[in-house]
């Protein structure tokens, strides 16, 4: 089972809200400052999503090094998502479909739902998800604080 209630404030918030200090992980582990490249695994349109984003994360802080496969997957179901709606753009919501007998013999047609709409339903779902976890919706980022970086108030210095 997992965790209850809702997910915990990241640390550096933790400190920006002025918590107590018994409620601060000081000893949360930070990623190095590594090259934070996208993963070759990483398809075209996908990676013209990660070409358009990554930059500015990164230097926001947003995406390290230890955040590459979420933010590839992230990547991924926009790309997904967006080939899903055109399909559907093309075909319509409602397409004719084939109807068969149980000996696999065409009876006739019936109109249904585009079965691209399940794709596109299941994309929509993990780009909220996954970008929920970088801040990528309005309403979650209106829950993050980042600290200008000319101020002198980094993470690293409210935490030492």
């Amino acid at each position: 089972m997992g965790k209850r209630g809702p997910a915990g404030k990241p640390t550096a918030l933790r400190v920006l809200h002025g918590d107590r200090k018994d409620r601060v992980n000081t000893d949360e582990p930070q990623p190095s400052a590594g090259e934070v490249t996208a993963p070759d695994w990483l398809g075209d349109r996908a990676l013209e999503v990660w070409d358009a984003y990554a930059p500015d994360l990164e230097a926001k802080r947003v995406l390290t090094s230890w955040d590459v496969e979420a933010f590839a997957a992230w990547c991924d179901a926009v790309a997904r998502r967006r080939d899903a709606a055109e399909h559907v753009e093309d075909e319509g919501a409602v397409v004719e479909l084939d109807v068969f007998n149980k000996n696999g013999e065409l009876t006739g047609s019936r109109r249904a739902k585009n079965p691209w709409l399940l794709a596109l339903d299941a994309a929509d779902a993990q780009v909220q998800r996954y970008g929920a976890r970088f801040g990528l919706t309005p309403s979650d980022r209106a829950s993050l604080k980042i600290p200008n970086e000319g101020d002198g108030m980094g993470a690293e210095r409210l935490l030492s």
